[in-house]
């Protein structure tokens, strides 16, 4: 089992940067695929970007693409999501998420066994 904890959200203007982290605890991290979504009010729980157990592959949404990066450290349990250029349409709650069995694509909800109980990012104009 893992257990996961975001932070580092909060607000910004436009064109500014931000890095939201995630911890995660239990032995299964390093085995594991992550994944960030976001869900903005209203709206569905969207794919943002993923990475696999290794960190050699990385997926991200055309949304951020060229904006946004994963990275995850195994020696720390930790996955990072580093954003730059942030616009207003970026507000959303941020979730990483954890796929330990791997039961879809890294960009499919379903995929991921254990979530995180989100970061407010705010991005204002």
């Amino acid at each position: 089992q893992v257990q996961l904890v975001e932070s580092g959200g909060g607000s910004v203007q436009a064109g500014g940067s931000l890095s939201v982290s995630c911890a995660a605890s239990g032995r299964t991290f390093s085995d594991s695929a992550m994944g960030w979504f976001r869900q903005a009010p209203g709206k569905e729980r969207e794919f943002v970007a993923a990475i696999t157990s290794n960190g050699l592959a990385k997926y991200y949404a055309d949304s951020v693409k060229g904006r946004f990066t994963i990275s995850r450290d195994n020696a720390k349990n930790t996955v990072y999501l580093t954003m730059n250029n942030l616009r207003p349409e970026d507000t959303a709650t941020y979730y990483c998420a954890a796929a330990e069995y791997y039961r879809g694509t890294l960009a499919q909800l379903k995929t991921y066994d254990y979530w995180g109980q989100g970061t407010q990012l705010t991005v204002s104009s």
